[in-house]
């Protein structure tokens, strides 16, 4: 309902006119007056219904707007995804507005709340409905409302400390205080089901505020040894802290969902420039759910050029496959390598005997001063090799190294290679030189090599055909 027009009935597929007649003051006062108060996010609702009406107002605070959503208990639509909302693991729910986001997440609530002590932070009262009794929807789980929406952080962090819950379930994370309370929830042992703004994964990487609820994402520096041996700039993206989600879940459709189940893995291979093929759930007409399953990925399929698909020395044998290394870390983080090694599809085990390992992995400070668990090492045979940070790239490199693994093909490394070719040219005397096409993640460290040579950068053309175009001087 807007001042001065005709009120509308808005659909999925079309907008349907309820009468000819203009909506003037006297009707949205009607309204206003029917329903609870307006809070700072300007919404109110209806006592014990799920329906929202939110409203618009002028320069001088008067409505002259109303939206109003009919909100309804949709039972059955977490089928789809009961097995990930029932293992424990804490879920992200992406997806846009009004795609059924809300509606999961009451149905996650009410499942889980028969076994588990589940606590919903209701911000916008859309889980649980309007007023102080829940909706019978969300089962028994409790329902903790919020008095505005600047301080949902602080809500969420209450339920935690007061309330025992095993799982908390929360909508529309989307400022950095939520992001961080979402971390120190899950740091606690408590699983997550949430939602956030954005459509896709990619998306979220690219959200300074909620990039923290996938890992963060930091820019590393290698040493100049490193980034000629695995021919790539100096500066290079890294996922810098395990992800608060574990699982996270793409709404593409009301019937389709994309899911990435294991999200370090993802924003790792993603942050590499590589595509990674999320598992696509489709829910038929029938009811029935059809899952295809990710093409398994080797060592191999991920270095493969995508314009030319050339076998490389680093596939993994199917027949013989990589025999187990046994790492013992010394000064490193042991759920990074891990993590290194997962990301290559490499089989290792970390031990915590000499005796029983087949390399030692140290800083570089750690050597130098010669502990008792390097000197030992060395006088058993066992190799010592020397990183010189703690980062995810110096672990894969030395993993590359260990098995063999030749990184020569991959098109990530390439296309850094091509890009430190046309800084040296322009440093020649050329006025610019344009790239190839490259993925949205390699054009964001090729401008960041540009920015480091002091030249200036551009992308150019649209998708698949987008490039980046790099400048002596700063084009207007």
């Amino acid at each position: 309902m807007d001042l001065g027009r005709v009120p509308e009935a808005r659909f999925v597929g079309e907008t349907i006119a309820l009468n000819s007649r203009e909506v003037n003051h006297d009707d949205i006062d009607y309204v206003v007056s029917r329903i609870g108060d307006f809070t700072e996010d300007n919404r109110a609702g209806i006592p014990r219904t799920l329906h929202r009406i939110s409203c618009m107002r002028n320069r001088q605070d008067k409505i002259v707007g109303l939206t109003c959503r009919v909100g309804r208990a949709v039972y059955g639509t977490v089928e789809i995804i009961r097995d990930l909302i029932e293992s424990g693991k804490s879920v992200l729910i992406l997806g846009r507005p009004g795609v059924g986001k809300t509606t999961l997440l009451r149905e996650s609530a009410r499942i889980l709340s028969d076994n588990k002590r589940v606590v919903i932070v209701d911000t916008s009262n859309e889980i649980g409905g309007d007023g102080d009794v829940p909706h019978p929807a969300v089962g028994k789980a409790r329902r903790m409302q919020v008095r505005t929406p600047a301080l949902q952080h602080e809500v969420m962090i209450e339920a935690v400390e007061n309330h025992m819950p095993e799982v908390i379930v929360i909508d529309e994370i989307g400022r950095e205080l939520e992001a961080e309370a979402a971390r120190t929830i899950a740091e606690r042992g408590v699983q997550l089901i949430g939602t956030a703004h954005g459509n896709a994964l990619d998306n979220l990487m690219m959200n300074p505020t909620l990039s923290d609820l996938i890992g963060g994402i930091q820019s590393v520096t290698l040493s100049d040894e490193e980034a000629r041996r695995r021919g790539t700039q100096k500066s290079i993206l890294e996922r810098k802290a395990p992800p608060t989600f574990d699982v996270l879940i793409e709404i593409q459709t009301r019937n389709q969902f994309a899911i990435y189940l294991d999200v370090a893995q993802a924003v790792d291979v993603l942050l590499r420039g590589r595509s990674l093929s999320p598992e696509i759930r489709t829910r038929e007409a029938d009811g029935q759910v059809r899952i295809e399953k990710p093409p398994t990925a080797r060592v191999g399929a991920l270095r493969e050029s995508t314009r030319e698909r050339k076998p490389t020395s680093a596939r993994v044998s199917e027949e013989k496959p990589a025999r187990v290394m046994r790492m013992f870390p010394y000064g490193l983080s042991q759920e990074r390598l891990e993590q290194a090694a997962k990301s290559l599809n490499l089989p290792i085990q970390v031990v915590n005997d000499i005796s029983n390992a087949d390399a030692v992995l140290t800083l570089k400070n750690y050597y130098h001063r010669r502990p008792p668990i390097v000197t030992d090492a060395e006088r058993r045979g066992v190799p010592v090799y020397v990183l010189r940070s703690n980062t995810l790239a110096q672990m894969e490199g030395v993993l590359e190294d260990l098995f063999g693994i030749d990184g020569a093909n991959d098109p990530t490394e390439a296309a850094m290679r091509e890009t430190e070719s046309a800084i040296e040219e322009i440093q020649r005397g050329a006025h610019s030189v344009e790239l190839t096409p490259q993925s949205a993640y390699v054009r964001r460290q090729q401008h960041e090599m540009a920015r480091q040579a002091n030249l200036f950068s551009r992308s150019l053309g649209k998708e698949p055909r987008r490039r980046v175009r790099i400048y002596a001087t700063e084009m207007e």
